[in-house]
């Protein structure tokens, strides 16, 4: 854990211990399901579940796999919780789930929050955010041909990060050279920000993505203080 956070300059204990006191805090508020507002309990449970990915996210980048596994799979589990009363259209929560199913290296739970998400619809979605959910959800489940129709159909939207669509057909296409240019600029566009999840500087996107790649037999050759050394 030093050698990291030299190479990057981040405290991921301090990182660590923020987003804990932060989940434990929200529980403390959640409240029983029988008696709390629907409304309110899945905003908690979507903090829960930010809190918890951040200290995966932290535990990733001080090279504490196991640990951030079960943080990881711990935020997916909420998102997932928080979906049935949340309003139409919120496709963050299954992406996010998927995303921390396979930051975990749990490919089974992502397969199956791959086909709720699916099932809820998204890939009908009118909205980016929705189709991204679809891209992503047959990319995990090893259907590329409809992976990249949903990526084609936000990769040139104005409302999208194209790099990032671009990444995914790409994958779904097996075109490496292609693959490669896309997440570096999904990279650069990190490295670029002032603003991550939960305040925790990670290109969490681009190790997904590379995820993603991998088991298609490829990924690209990364080097960043956003990413694991």
């Amino acid at each position: 854990m030093p050698d990291q956070e030299a190479a990057s300059g981040e405290n991921w204990e301090a990182h660590l211990e923020r987003q804990e006191a932060r989940y434990a805090d929200g529980e403390a508020r959640l409240g029983e399901p029988e008696t709390a507002d629907p409304d309110s309990r899945q905003r908690q449970l979507t903090r829960l579940a930010n809190a918890s990915a951040g200290a995966g996210l932290a535990l990733l980048m001080a090279a504490r796999r196991e640990e951030a596994s079960e943080r990881l799979i711990r935020a997916a589990e909420r998102y997932r919780e928080s979906f049935a009363s949340a309003p139409p259209g919120s496709w963050g929560r299954p992406i996010g789930a998927i995303k921390a199913r396979v930051l975990a290296g749990d490919w089974d739970g992502a397969a199956a929050d791959a086909r709720w998400a699916l099932d809820a619809g998204s890939g009908s979605s009118d909205s980016a955010i929705g189709r991204y959910a679809a891209a992503l959800a047959c990319l995990v489940l090893g259907h590329d041909e409809q992976a990249r129709v949903h990526a084609d159909a936000i990769r040139t939207r104005d409302d999208f990060r194209s790099e990032v669509g671009d990444a995914l057909a790409f994958i779904a296409a097996h075109d490496v050279i292609g693959y490669t240019v896309a997440v570096e600029a999904v990279l650069e566009s990190f490295e670029e920000r002032e603003e991550y999840l939960e305040e925790i500087p990670v290109a969490d996107t681009v190790l997904v993505l590379q995820a993603l790649a991998a088991r298609r037999g490829f990924s690209a050759e990364l080097s960043s203080p956003l990413l694991p050394s």
